[in-house]
């Protein structure tokens, strides 16, 4: 990955929902001027959930989610339609692509309501409009949407919605009518940014001496750095500070010669403990996994959430969840390091649990716990959906950061210069 390259995380995710032949794929590709997704009369040729990073002007860096028809049959299109209801917690913006001859039906609204269950901005396009009686307004839309498929699937309430002007617009692809209207009411309903939010940048002054510590072992990726690395750094050179990258077996060296010089120390969450014993106690201390909750603001919650692993039992089972999947290692800290720690700390017969990527169990009662990832592959949305389901159903959540440093005695110290 390029660093000039926006990482997925920070971009806008734009979701795709509608049912086979609805025109997903031809929506994608005609707002995008290219041909990105596969187009076929054939119904169901989306089966997954497929993820385009691009620049869509005027929204600039977006993932935009052709997701699977919610019409889909059968046991393995439940299955389908079950990963694309899964994608709307990943979406920022909801796209719900409706056959303007066919008019909406139960599947179409019951992912509306969802999607306003969920609070998601949305945009409902009436695609195909040339299929249709050319009756026009001044405005861009008919003067009249088509009948519903199933009139009773209509309350008075969702009507008024399905008729509301700032979310709706007839397209068509085949002729390109509105199609760069509908690229304006999409930018419309962007969300607020996270111009305000930083990693670090907020508390460093000009010239100020940063060093991170980057472990390089088995499980380092080969020629570069991980991605909450990489964007330390950026923030790190944002605020006209200096960043001064060592392993942790140089760290000792590089503090001796920095000196009174040193404004702050930030490690990879697996050398917690080995750092901690080398940065003198004057130097403020803090890890990766740590400064990311706080950028994602769910610092409070995993900090509150590391507590549970003192109280913790013979037989608890431990749910940990990484946002990416990569090859595992011998060593790996989610699987190996984190579960030894965790057995060490309680001297408990602690049981553990693995999740990765885009697989996070909805029912989290089977587990006393859950220990996350810093969510650097994450979006904004995605982590907070993961958060609130561990808040609703009462299961405590940390992330691997700040589960090392409470288990090491050192989280206290850890967040000092946070706060």
């Amino acid at each position: 990955m390029s660093l000039n390259n926006t990482p997925s995380a920070e971009r806008l995710h734009i979701g795709i929902f509608g049912k086979r032949n609805a025109g997903k794929s031809s929506i994608i590709n005609a707002i995008t001027r290219q041909d990105l997704s596969i187009v076929s009369d054939v119904k169901g040729t989306t089966t997954d959930p497929v993820f385009k990073a691009m620049e869509l002007l005027p929204l600039g860096p977006v993932v935009l989610i052709d997701t699977p028809g919610l019409d889909d049959e059968g046991e393995l299109g439940e299955m389908r339609v079950r990963k694309a209801y899964q994608m709307l917690n990943k979406t920022d913006i909801a796209v719900l692509v409706i056959d303007a001859s066919a008019g909406m039906t139960q599947e179409d609204l019951r992912i509306l309501e969802r999607i306003k269950e969920k609070r998601i901005p949305y945009v409902i396009v009436w695609n195909k409009m040339d299929l249709l009686t050319e009756k026009k307004s001044t405005k861009n839309t008919f003067e009249k949407l088509p009948a519903p498929a199933n009139p009773d699937a209509f309350t008075d309430e969702a009507a008024s919605v399905h008729l509301s002007e700032s979310h709706s617009i007839y397209v068509s692809t085949k002729t390109g009518k509105n199609i760069y209207e509908l690229k304006e009411l999409v930018a419309k309903q962007m969300p607020s940014t996270k111009n305000d939010c930083h990693i670090i940048s907020d508390l460093l002054a000009p010239n100020d001496f940063v060093v991170l510590v980057v472990p390089i072992d088995s499980s380092a990726p080969k020629g570069r750095l991980i991605l909450p690395q990489q964007q330390t750094i950026r923030d790190i050179l944002d605020a006209q500070a200096s960043a001064i990258v060592v392993k942790d077996t140089e760290l000792k060296e590089t503090l001796q010669k920095l000196g009174s010089l040193t404004k702050l120390v930030i490690t990879d969450s697996q050398v917690f403990q080995q750092v901690s014993a080398v940065v003198p106690p004057e130097i403020p201390l803090t890890s990766f996994s740590i400064l990311f909750a706080r950028y994602k603001g769910n610092l409070e919650t995993v900090v509150k959430g590391a507590n549970a692993l003192d109280r913790l039992k013979d037989g608890d089972t431990i749910l940990i969840s990484e946002g990416c999947t990569h090859h595992r290692q011998c060593d790996d800290i989610g699987t190996v390091k984190l579960p030894n720690l965790v057995r060490k700390h309680t001297g408990k017969d602690i049981r553990f649990e693995f999740t990765s990527g885009t697989e996070f169990p909805d029912d989290l009662s089977p587990y006393r716990m859950t220990i996350h990832c810093g969510g650097c592959m994450l979006s904004e949305r995605e982590m907070k959906y993961r958060l609130k389901c561990a808040e609703d159903q009462n299961i405590p959540l940390t992330n691997y950061g700040t589960a090392i440093a409470h288990m090491n005695g050192i989280l206290k110290r850890s967040l000092e210069f946070l706060r």
